[in-house]
């Protein structure tokens, strides 16, 4: 009689507490502390991923989850933009030398190849990690088109080539030109591909109506695959021939689907939904492991999310709704952490707050009032020693400095500079003030929790700008410049004495805040020409795209000691009471119980 450990090749372990490997997949043990059998079982899931820059739909994509390429789409008008993911985020790429929409793509993150687009087009470019050059065009223009394979050996299929004419066209590159092969079984446009060159498929798409055809290339010809189990066009795909994946789409000209197939090469099956269902995605990746962009839910959008077959479960980095602040306002500044944070001042309009409130992870409660009612305020510290500056009160600017125990506020030692719509950092006896204005924007000074005095100015001249850390490995980000004028994306780190330029932000944007240390800080709200809901991470190198805000807001608070836990509250225009609880990605293993039911 054959025994567990001769079937799986492992034993049932005796243990008392739960391993905390992906190496235990398939592992059967007992825990004596639960007094349950127990296993880890693989998982199929979407988890959110960091945001598009810009939104968008209608946009291609290459490459694999953690080495993605964004290119093309339309907002409004056709984009040339295109955005590179790491996993985690986006930053910006090379822009395509032809803006366009409803395009194809293939290939990796440093050697991809775009080709085709609205309205009709014959456009190939190649992508080497930078930058993008133009190459012959297709034999056959077109748009809503699909595609699958390498830059040097990629397939085009499908779409729309003039009018209402859907095609049933084949090209084939070989990194240099395109040659016609034999036609699809079956015209469509707003198709989905996956696989190479030679084990190519083809599925979805729109006929006279939505279809759930699949076809397979073999490097020659076509052939008839098993159906999806929904039809649907203007949806997305990755994969192999015999590994593929399809996600969202439209079932019907008017809505939207979230629903997930899997393909073993004969059949489809569902598996778990998108978190969104959208249609008009950009995608990379492999069957267990992929992404999906942007597209259009409600409305045009940023949103990412990440397709993982693992050991592991993977919750996003997502902002949930926290406890509303009691006095909705804007132009204020918070300490603190995510489960223990401070507020204080603002503006409500026409009046100056001079209000303070304590968050315990739930709720915000009122506390003793500032001494000096502010704006535009600086601060930093912590829920029980906290520390404000740097403030505007009607008219005048002011060098104020008021200290928190926890209870109330003190008079301090002012400023060597009045200023306001600056940046704080630090603690109650190891603080920074750095930049605002109205023409004092890259004094730097230090307080000892006694007295300020004056350290190494910031680069440039900076108000509205953000930050965090500590006084010896602070961090100044983003804001606006008067000189030249416009917002900025530079980033400053401290040591103590001097500033060094980091990282470049991802987008220009003033007003925002940032959380965090040197080396792992998010940056969220802001302006950017309009309100933002936009956050970034920092890891000490270079920022890229996190999960957004639910609401767009400037000139907001929060705090948090890390950038995988922070809180905002207030801000925007009107003025907003509400709270956001920012949580960074996490992953556990999916560990289940053996029951006999």
């Amino acid at each position: 009689m054959s025994t567990y450990k001769n079937l799986i090749g492992k034993e049932v372990n005796f243990l008392t507490t739960d391993p905390d490997n992906a190496q235990a997949e398939g592992q059967i043990w007992y825990n004596s502390t639960s007094g349950a059998f127990k296993d880890v079982i693989a998982s199929k899931a979407w988890s959110s991923g960091g945001a598009l820059i810009t939104k968008r739909r209608y946009l291609a994509g290459a490459g694999t989850q953690t080495a993605a390429l964004a290119f093309g789409g339309a907002d409004t008008t056709a984009l040339a933009n295109t955005e590179e993911y790491n996993g985690s985020g986006f930053f910006s790429g090379g822009a395509l030398n032809t803006a366009r929409q409803a395009l194809a793509g293939a290939g990796t993150q440093t050697a991809a190849l775009a080709f085709g687009g609205s309205p009709f087009r014959n456009e190939t470019e190649e992508y080497d990690g930078s930058s993008w050059s133009e190459q012959n065009n297709l034999n056959t223009g077109r748009q809503q088109l699909a595609g699958a394979g390498t830059q040097t050996a990629t397939l085009a299929f499908g779409g729309n080539s003039s009018g209402p004419t859907v095609s049933n066209a084949t090209e084939e590159y070989n990194g240099t030109s395109w040659t016609a092969s034999n036609n699809m079984g079956t015209a469509r446009r707003d198709l989905a591909g996956a696989g190479i060159q030679t084990a190519g498929l083809a599925f979805g798409g729109f006929i006279t109506a939505p279809t759930n055809a699949t076809e397979e290339y073999d490097g020659t010809s076509w052939t008839t695959g098993g159906s999806l189990g929904t039809s649907r066009y203007r949806l997305s795909g990755f994969g192999t021939q015999d590994a593929g994946l399809a996600c969202g789409g439209s079932p019907t000209p008017i809505s939207n689907q979230a629903k997930t197939e899997l393909y073993d090469g004969s059949t489809w099956s569902e598996t778990s939904d998108l978190a969104t269902a959208r249609r008009d995605m950009g995608a990379a990746g492999t069957q267990p492991a992929g992404v999906a962009f942007g597209g259009a839910a409600t409305a045009i959008t940023s949103i990412t999310e990440e397709f993982t077959q693992s050991a592991n479960i993977i919750t996003g980095a997502a902002w949930a709704a926290g406890g509303n602040i009691g006095t909705a306002r804007r132009a204020l500044w918070g300490g603190g952490t995510q489960t223990a944070g401070l507020i204080f001042g603002g503006y409500v309009g026409p009046s100056v707050e001079d209000a303070t409130e304590e968050y315990n992870g739930t709720s915000w409660s009122e506390q003793n009032d500032l001494n000096t009612a502010g704006y535009h305020i600086a601060g930093c510290g912590t829920q029980t020693a906290g520390l404000a500056f740097a403030r505007g009160n009607s008219a005048p600017i002011m060098p104020l400095t008021e200290e928190y125990n926890g209870t109330s506020w003190s008079e301090q030692n002012d400023m060597g500079t009045a200023r306001y719509i600056a940046a704080g950092f630090g603690i109650q006896t190891a603080a920074v003030c750095v930049g605002g204005g109205p023409s004092n924007g890259n004094a730097t000074e230090e307080y000892d929790g006694s007295s300020w005095t004056s350290s190494n100015n910031y680069p440039i001249n900076m108000y509205a700008l953000g930050g965090c850390g500590t006084q010896t490995a602070g961090l100044g980000c983003g804001g606006y410049s008067p000189s030249p004028s416009g917002r900025k994306t530079i980033t400053g780190e401290y040591d103590g004495s001097n500033w060094t330029t980091g990282g470049s932000l991802v987008q220009a944007v003033d007003g925002g805040f940032v959380s965090g240390s040197q080396t792992d800080a998010v940056f969220f709200g802001g302006s950017t020409g309009s309100l933002s809901n936009q956050a970034q991470k920092y890891d000490g190198t270079s920022w890229v795209t996190s999960a957004s805000l639910a609401n767009a807001r400037n000139s907001l608070a929060g705090s948090g000691t890390t950038g995988a836990s922070a809180f905002a509250a207030g801000g925007g225009t009107p003025n907003s009471n509400s709270t956001e609880e920012f949580t960074g990605e996490t992953s556990a293993l999916n560990i289940k119980t053996i029951t006999t039911s």
